[in-house]
């Protein structure tokens, strides 16, 4: 932990960490230093030179100054005014007057900090570059209005993971050396880069990424925007909607801007969705799969026949795209009319929950996303990060850049996003069902093994084995050598040679075999038994750990004795435990309702098919609202109940209306279960009304409340052995998104459109010779779908399929466990 150390700042004392930079003390003491190009949670890259400020009398960059105990710093000087509004100037020099119709205008840092720099004339002049206007799939660049902040190049490496972005050379004219002597010294420095570098793809021309949009939301001015959004409207004109995404268990943060539709048509639009990027990311599927709402109105013979129809029912199917107040309801329901309540990733969840607190002590893991981003050393099992959770993987991403960590990635898919984040990265691509065997590697590897129960030391020491490997080595060897030395004879005093026998010990490289120890696990999972000397630095000075565990955990054929193991590395290890809750809202399905594992004989679906269907889709039976319509909470990854609001208006039916006709709420809106939502379970009894949704200076995250995680009684039954299970063979897919999809939610947004496919990486196609566009037949038992083949480049093995296209019955090929054998013809 960096010690607590106190700076004063333009006479203000403030408390901070040692090494924390000058620019972020300020900032969450709520003393201004302006500054375009730096990112919190990134590396300064001194772009911009806005934040010169005195240290101890000494000229600095507060973006890149270190903190030190009793330092004192003066924001604003004579000459630090000077240099600012010079730098400012430099930045006006040939930027288009186009502030009218700019896409930025508005809300453009350009424009505010000219105005606050008080730049009211111009005294540098240069000749302009031709800078085209590229269109980069979401994204529309228009190179002749990039300042060169870096915010963008910076955001892609450092937070995302991809690198995608660069400064590439500007062709502009060098300055006149004249300009060194007339103008001050920090300027010029700024202009001459910025003539020198403009921002480019590291491809060379199209963009290849991963498509978050981060590089949208960060840009200052006007140079990266939608594509969708630009020149659509002017950004003053739009109302900010504060909300939580609905599309994974990350909720992030984000606005839903809205206005009329047109003149003719008053009926509000979401036209973009933007971000507070300097604290929490935003994936693409949040920032372009806005627009998701169901346009119903109220049809009251379809409201009768579905209260007809509850009545019926002795069963409740729903997915968990729903709220905690829609989940409270449907609990109510089944107390008061004894439904089954049927979701299968919730009740995975839910039972995973169980048996990780009988052997951890506590109702929930104790890690979060800002444990991920705050860790130097991370593991992650059964997760393919990419897509079942973007913003975990940035916060990887950012931990092995800012912290100059390491990881380890367990997974069957070989993915190239991971390994590009850093040397320190060490992918363990193991056969699929040796998850199990992942999380005994971890307690044998890291945990306190004299904490351990002893039936569990016993246990792990059997997993050891030894072996003999060839060895080189150097020993010393005796040799003699003959030398020839000039000696003077004693009879005739004449020079004479002779030869002498010298003894010397040379070195010699000799193999022989030696016996270790080791781990059968690293055969089980194929670890090199190297890898830790590629984490040597990373694990010496390891200070924060953190154990990422994902969906394919959760309905793993061992996946009770998976909890029980992650149970005892929260226990044992210094690891933090994140657990990655499969859907949006399967954390508070999990806590609110009491699941069934089996149906009864008539159905309502909520989101899902049943005998009669409730859907947001509007391809049911009664029209629901989607989660951009409705007011609620969610709790999400972080275990943080959230709020998130209306961005678009529902004229229909809505759950409670339903509980209202059947005589289980009294409520007029669903938000007054808020303060219902059970307390044994952690949640607080805190009206909708009252809940924060903000961030603060200082980097708090002030958004509802963390759950109370419940000490639980340690079950005294041994956690088991590994099972041996059946090898996979054949033809194995997987089952995930894409990235950008999650569900027929994100697939109805009319950016993100498309249809399913069977996506390959390049080795899959060429080993059972199949080409992009090529069609196949996968079967699975009686169940056989048509899909289309894709290649992904953003894999190096294996294939997968989506759940996201409601027209292809994708789900069902998989019983549970996110591989399956399949049998697969080529159409």
């Amino acid at each position: 932990m960096s010690e607590k150390i106190k700076i004063t700042i333009d006479g203000k004392e403030c408390e901070a960490k040692a090494g924390e930079y000058v620019l972020n003390i300020a900032r969450a003491n709520g003393i201004f230093i302006p500054a375009i190009c730096y990112l919190t949670n990134c590396s300064p890259t001194l772009a911009c030179r806005l934040c010169l400020v005195e240290a101890d009398g000494k000229q600095v960059y507060a973006c890149n100054a270190k903190a030190k105990d009793g330092m004192s710093i003066v924001t604003v000087t004579e000459n630090i005014i000077k240099e600012r509004r010079a730098i400012m100037e430099v930045y006006d020099v040939n930027h288009p007057l186009e502030c009218g119709v700019c896409d930025q205008s508005g809300e453009c840092e350009l424009q505010n900090y000219t105005l606050e720099m008080k730049v009211d004339a111009q005294h540098y002049a240069i000749r302009d570059t031709y800078r085209p206007v590229k269109k980069w799939n979401f994204i529309h660049y228009d190179s002749s209005l990039c300042i060169v902040c870096e915010r963008c190049v910076t955001v892609c490496k450092d937070m995302i993971g991809d690198a995608a972005l660069k400064t590439v050379p500007r062709g502009g004219d060098a300055l006149d050396k004249s300009w060194k002597e007339q103008m001050p010294k920090d300027a010029y420095a700024m202009w001459n880069k910025l003539q020198k570098s403009i921002i480019g793809a590291v491809t060379g021309g199209e963009l290849d990424c991963t498509w978050c949009g981060e590089c949208i939301s960060v840009c200052p001015v006007g140079a990266l925007v939608s594509e969708d959004y630009h020149y659509t409207t002017n950004s003053w004109e739009l109302t900010k909607i504060p909300a939580s995404c609905a599309h994974c268990s990350a909720t992030c943060h984000l606005y839903y801007e809205t206005k009329h539709t047109s003149i003719e048509n008053p009926e509000p639009k979401i036209y973009r969705v933007t971000n507070e990027f300097h604290y929490q990311p935003l994936c693409g599927a949040g920032r372009f799969g806005f627009d998701f709402e169901n346009r119903a109105k109220k049809d009251q013979k379809a409201f009768d026949k579905a209260v007809e129809a509850f009545k019926k029912a002795d069963t409740i199917k729903f997915s968990s795209y729903i709220t905690n107040e829609e989940a409270l309801i449907l609990q109510k329901l089944k107390e008061q009319y004894g439904y089954k309540l049927i979701n299968e990733d919730a009740l995975a969840l839910k039972s995973f929950l169980e048996h990780f607190a009988e052997y951890s002590g506590k109702s929930l893991p104790s890690g979060d996303v800002k444990a991920v981003h705050e860790s130097n050393f991370v593991i992650s099992i059964g997760s393919a990060l990419k897509s079942d959770n973007p913003r975990v993987r940035f916060a990887l991403n950012n931990a092995v850049k800012m912290n100059k960590g390491g990881a380890l990635y367990f997974h069957p898919i070989k993915d190239p996003i991971i390994e590009g984040i850093g040397k320190t990265v060490v992918p363990i691509y193991h056969k699929p069902l040796q998850e199990e065997a992942a999380l005994y590697f971890v307690l044998q590897e890291f945990a306190d093994k004299e904490k351990l129960p002893k039936y569990m030391r016993e246990y792990l020491d059997s997993l050891m084995v030894t072996k003999t490997k060839e060895v080189e080595e150097t020993v010393k060897e005796k040799v003699v050598e003959v030398v020839e030395e000039s000696v003077i004879d004693k009879k005739t005093g004449k020079e004479k040679k002779v030869q002498k026998k010298i003894e010397k010990e040379v070195p010699k490289k000799v193999k022989k075999k030696i016996e270790y120890q080791t781990s059968s696990l690293y055969e089980i999972l194929g670890v090199d038994e190297n890898y830790k000397d590629k984490l040597k630095k990373v694990l010496a000075k390891k200070e924060r750990s953190t154990l990422i565990l994902g969906e394919d955990l959760l309905t793993h054929p061992r996946a009770e004795n998976i909890a029980k193991l992650a149970g005892f590395i929260d226990r044992f290890t210094d690891f933090e435990v994140l657990l990655i809750p499969p859907k949006t809202n399967s954390l508070g399905v999990a806590l609110i309702c009491d699941l069934d594992e089996e149906a009864g004989e008539y159905s309502i679906g909520y989101n899902v098919k049943g005998d009669f269907t409730l859907s947001a889709l509007g391809d049911g039976d009664l029209d629901m609202p989607a989660l951009n319509q409705q007011e609620g909470t969610f709790t999400n990854i972080d275990k943080r109940v959230v709020p998130t609001n209306v961005a678009l208006p529902y004229d229909g039916y809505v759950l409670n209306d339903i509980a209202r006709a059947l005589g289980v709420s009294d409520k007029e809106y669903t938000i007054e279960f808020t303060r219902e939502l059970p307390e044994s379970k952690g949640y607080r009894a805190i009206a909708f009304d009252d809940l924060p949704n903000e961030f603060g200076n200082d980097m708090s995250e002030n958004r509802g409340y963390v759950l109370e995680s419940k000490k639980v009684h340690l079950s005294r039954k041994s956690v088991e052995p590994m099972e041996e299970l059946s090898e996979l063979k054949g033809t194995v897919i997987y089952r995930c998104e894409p990235v950008l999809q999650f569900s027929p939610f994100t697939n109805r947004a009319h950016q993100l459109q498309e249809q399913a496919k069977l996506y390959a990486s390049e080795t899959f196609l060429e080993e059972f010779g199949l080409q992009e566009g090529d069609k196949v037949n996968i079967q699975k038992d009686d169940i056989t779908i048509t899909l289309e083949v894709a290649l992904d480049e953003k894999i190096a093995s294996g294939a997968y399929v989506g759940t996201f296209d409601k027209s292809v019955a994708a789900a069902s090929l998989f019983d549970g466990y996110r591989f399956t054998e399949v049998l697969m013809q080529k159409v």
